[in-house]
Formats: C-alpha cells, structure tokens, sequence
C-alpha cells in the first residue's frame, strides 16, 4: 500500500503544485500557513477536487490521471477521512456513524453493527454508543469520526486538522490516541495541519507548503533542526539567517558577519536557537565571538520564560526570564546587547 501523488490545480488565485510519496504504514504531515493550498492537495487526494493536472495512485491504481481521462468518484476511492469538524451525522447513533460507511458500501447491518461494535470498544467509547453527537465531547466526536474513517479497512487515510477544534487538555489525549492508531495503521496517511507539535508528535514525514508549493521536505527531526524559510523557522522557534560562508565566518545578505564553530564555504543558512541569545545593557566583557547592538521590538510570554524579538544588524529572538527581562528593564524600544557563542549557531548549506 503506497500513495504516489502530483496535484496540479488552480484555485482562484493560487496555484498549487504539490509532489509526495508515502509508504506503506507512513504518516506524512502536509505543513503550512492558511491558505497554502494544503486542504486543496487533500480535497485532491479525496476525490473532491479536480486536479488540472498531474497523477494520483494508490497501490498502483490510478485515482485521477487527467491526461488520460481517468478520475474515481470519491465513493469508489478505498479512503477513510476525518474532517476538522468531524461531521458526524446528527440523527445517528455513535454505532451507527461508525457503521455508515460500511453500510454505503453495501454491507448488511449486522456486519456493518458488528465492525462497529469492536470500533465503539477499541476508541473506549461503549458507554457512548447509542448517544447522538450533540451529547459527545469534542473529543469523544472526534474519536468517533476516527472510527468511522477506519472501519472500512480503508488503504489511504487523511486527516484534515484533526485536533485544531479541540481544547487545550483534549488534544492532549486525542493526540496520544491518534498516535497509537496511527502505529497500528498499516496504510498511508496523510495529515493537513499548520499546528508543528501535530505534525511532530505524529509525522513520520513532512512537506511544508507554502503559497501552493513544497518549500522542504524531510523528517520532524531535519525540518526542525535545518528550516529552510522564515515560516518554518518561526514554526520550531529559530531565527533563520542567510549568507555566504567564508571558512569560519558567514556573510549575511545584510552585510553583517556571523561566526560559527564549523567552516565551510558557499550559501549557507544561520539558525540559532532562542535559548542560545544572552542580553546585556551594556557590551558584555571578554572576547564573545558574535556580539551586537539591537532594539527590543516586542516582548510576549512564552511558556515560563518571555519571547524577546530584536532588530538590528543580526534580527534575532531570545528567550529570558521574568526576572531577567524586568533585571534588563526590557521594554519597547530599548537598547541592549545581544551575544551568541560560536559553537551554538548552526550553518548549513542554503
């Protein structure tokens, strides 16, 4: 089982042209911004949108070939999905929306009630199985919906923002549920979120899309270490320069130079981690090897620390304590000295 997909298509003013491979057992997140064009690959995949060019297979079978006039109606197509809002039906029991697709796909009523009944068990869900999803939680609807999208033994899952209408403390638990079903998944599974601790905590790969088009693909561990636009960057907490390496010092497109612990030589990208960024009044002593003036451009609770933006020659953010940023009378405008040693920045070829 295996998706192999090109999705062409034009939407209004956006085009997006979006390439990916998934393996058998593979959960790939599709990450970006709104209105990258991501839910449009999945509405591709689903068979709810045309694409204008292109090719879709899945375990060899073609789903839309428009070159060669090929396109499955999306009732035809061996998916299972999860909608952001679950979209369960309203009149139907838990049972019987699980039971749904098993039905439509002609399927008597015991069998279907019978596949049901062991889905109702495996999502915890057996003291809900004759409410109406008006009396679920969020949680408990999208378990639900979970269900119904895997009853069928479907050979390609997809997952449209699946957590982002949960709160807070549920999509702690849904997510750790949705993993473990995921583990046990023995299909392809494609994942649309512009949440990364979604698409880290349950990809095995990721694309990131922006404005219709794959910026970098790699795994969690790749993309969060080496982000290759300032969206991921900003997404796993970096700030992302770029220049050109001349040994040991990198130029910046802006004129100011870095310098880092490796050498090398050519277009490089800069990251450097917010924790890494120490802040001064005053210029620090001794010899730090990147020190610069800068200007607080905002200050914003992250967590138990404090998310300080800077601008100037190097932009930068750093994260400080309460107790340090009130130390360093850290408000709007003010002047301070940024340092960051050599070994904590990451370069790596542009």
């Amino acid at each position: 089982m295996s998706l192999s997909a090109h999705v062409v298509i034009q939407r209004g003013s956006l085009g997006v042209d979006v390439a990916l491979e998934v393996k058998p057992g593979e959960v790939l997140a599709l990450l970006g911004p709104n209105g990258a064009g991501k839910s449009t690959v999945l509405r591709v995949l689903a068979g709810l949108a045309r694409p204008h060019a292109g090719l879709v297979r899945l375990d060899g079978q073609s789903l839309d070939d428009p070159a060669a006039g090929i396109r499955l109606a999306p009732h035809r197509r061996p998916i299972g999905m999860v909608f952001q809002d679950h979209l369960l039906f309203p009149h139907l029991s838990t049972v019987d929306n699980i039971a749904f697709g098993l039905r439509a796909r002609g399927s008597s009523r015991a069998a279907a009630h019978t596949v049901a009944a062991r889905w109702v068990a495996r999502m915890h869900l057996s003291e809900h199985s004759s409410a109406k999803p008006r009396s679920l939680s969020g949680g408990q609807a999208q378990r639900v919906a979970l269900a119904r999208a895997l009853a069928g033994d479907p050979r390609l899952l997809l997952l449209d923002e699946p957590l982002s209408a949960l709160d807070a403390r549920t999509k702690l638990d849904v997510r750790a549920d949705l993993r473990h079903h995921l583990g046990d998944f023995a299909g392809a599974t494609v994942l649309v979120t512009h949440d990364p601790v979604d698409a880290m905590a349950l990809a095995d790969q990721l694309v990131v899309v922006e404005r219709g088009r794959v910026v970098q693909v790699g795994t969690p561990v790749e993309v969060s270490r080496r982000p290759r636009t300032d969206y991921v960057a900003r997404l796993v907490g970096l700030s992302l320069l770029s220049g050109t390496a001349h040994g040991r010092a990198v130029l910046l497109d802006n004129g100011a130079s870095v310098q880092v612990a490796e050498a090398s030589n050519g277009p490089v990208f800069v990251a450097i981690r917010p924790a890494s960024v120490g802040l001064y009044r005053s210029r620090p002593d001794g010899s730090p090897r990147n020190v610069w003036p800068a200007t607080v451009a905002g200050v914003t609770p992250y967590g138990e620390t404090l998310r300080v933006d800077l601008e100037g020659e190097v932009p930068l953010t750093a994260d400080v304590s309460p107790e340090a940023a009130a130390e360093l009378d850290l408000v709007l405008g003010a002047g301070v000295w940024a340092s960051v040693k050599a070994s904590e920045v990451a370069a790596y070829p542009a």
